[in-house]
Protein backbone atom coordinates (compact mmCIF):
# COMPACT_ATOMS: atom_id res chain seq x y z
CA UNK A 1 0.00 0.00 0.00
CA UNK A 2 1.06 3.57 -0.70
CA UNK A 3 0.26 6.62 1.41
CA UNK A 4 -0.90 9.97 0.03
CA UNK A 5 -0.66 13.00 2.33
CA UNK A 6 -2.39 16.26 1.47
CA UNK A 7 -1.71 18.98 3.98
CA UNK A 8 -2.74 17.37 7.32
CA UNK A 9 -4.74 14.43 5.91
CA UNK A 10 -3.60 11.01 4.73
CA UNK A 11 -5.11 8.10 2.81
CA UNK A 12 -3.81 4.68 1.85
CA UNK A 13 -4.06 3.67 -1.79
CA UNK A 14 -3.10 0.48 -3.59
CA UNK A 15 0.32 0.60 -5.25
CA UNK A 16 0.09 1.71 -8.87
CA UNK A 17 -3.32 3.35 -8.60
CA UNK A 18 -4.61 6.81 -9.37
CA UNK A 19 -4.70 9.24 -6.46
CA UNK A 20 -7.83 11.04 -7.70
CA UNK A 21 -10.39 9.35 -5.43
CA UNK A 22 -8.25 9.86 -2.33
CA UNK A 23 -7.63 13.48 -3.25
CA UNK A 24 -11.31 14.11 -3.82
CA UNK A 25 -12.09 12.65 -0.39
CA UNK A 26 -9.50 15.03 1.11
CA UNK A 27 -11.09 18.12 -0.44
CA UNK A 28 -9.07 18.71 -3.59
CA UNK A 29 -11.31 20.53 -6.09
CA UNK A 30 -11.95 18.89 -9.47
CA UNK A 31 -13.68 20.11 -12.59
CA UNK A 32 -13.00 18.19 -15.80
CA UNK A 33 -11.10 15.17 -14.31
CA UNK A 34 -9.38 14.74 -17.69
CA UNK A 35 -6.26 16.85 -17.25
CA UNK A 36 -7.50 19.82 -19.25
CA UNK A 37 -8.58 22.47 -16.75
CA UNK A 38 -5.82 22.49 -14.14
CA UNK A 39 -8.26 22.82 -11.23
CA UNK A 40 -6.63 19.94 -9.32
CA UNK A 41 -2.97 21.03 -9.50
CA UNK A 42 -1.03 19.80 -6.48
CA UNK A 43 2.43 20.80 -5.34
CA UNK A 44 4.62 17.80 -4.56
CA UNK A 45 6.43 18.41 -1.27
CA UNK A 46 8.06 15.00 -0.82
CA UNK A 47 8.15 11.64 -2.57
CA UNK A 48 7.86 12.74 -6.18
CA UNK A 49 10.06 9.79 -7.12
CA UNK A 50 7.22 7.53 -5.95
CA UNK A 51 4.88 8.82 -8.65
CA UNK A 52 4.52 7.34 -12.12
CA UNK A 53 5.79 9.54 -14.97
CA UNK A 54 3.60 12.42 -16.06
CA UNK A 55 0.77 11.71 -18.42
CA UNK A 56 0.48 13.37 -21.82
CA UNK A 57 -2.22 15.66 -20.39
CA UNK A 58 0.13 16.78 -17.61
CA UNK A 59 2.85 17.48 -20.17
CA UNK A 60 0.49 19.68 -22.13
CA UNK A 61 -0.40 21.70 -18.98
CA UNK A 62 3.21 22.95 -18.71
CA UNK A 63 3.30 22.37 -14.97
CA UNK A 64 6.27 23.27 -12.83
CA UNK A 65 8.68 20.45 -11.99
CA UNK A 66 7.08 20.02 -8.55
CA UNK A 67 3.45 20.08 -9.71
CA UNK A 68 1.12 17.26 -10.70
CA UNK A 69 -2.57 16.94 -11.55
CA UNK A 70 -4.51 14.96 -8.96
CA UNK A 71 -6.78 13.62 -11.71
CA UNK A 72 -3.84 12.16 -13.63
CA UNK A 73 -1.15 11.17 -11.10
CA UNK A 74 -0.58 7.56 -10.04
CA UNK A 75 1.49 6.57 -7.03
CA UNK A 76 3.76 3.59 -7.69
CA UNK A 77 4.46 2.87 -4.01
CA UNK A 78 5.74 4.57 -0.87
CA UNK A 79 4.66 7.92 0.49
CA UNK A 80 3.93 11.14 -1.38
CA UNK A 81 3.18 14.47 0.31
CA UNK A 82 1.28 17.21 -1.49
CA UNK A 83 -0.24 20.58 -0.82
CA UNK A 84 -2.78 22.51 -2.87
Amino acid sequence: MAIVFIDDQEREVADGTAIMESCEAMGVPFSCTEGRCGTCVLEVLEGGENLAPRTEAEGEMKLRDNERLACQAHVRSGTVKFTY
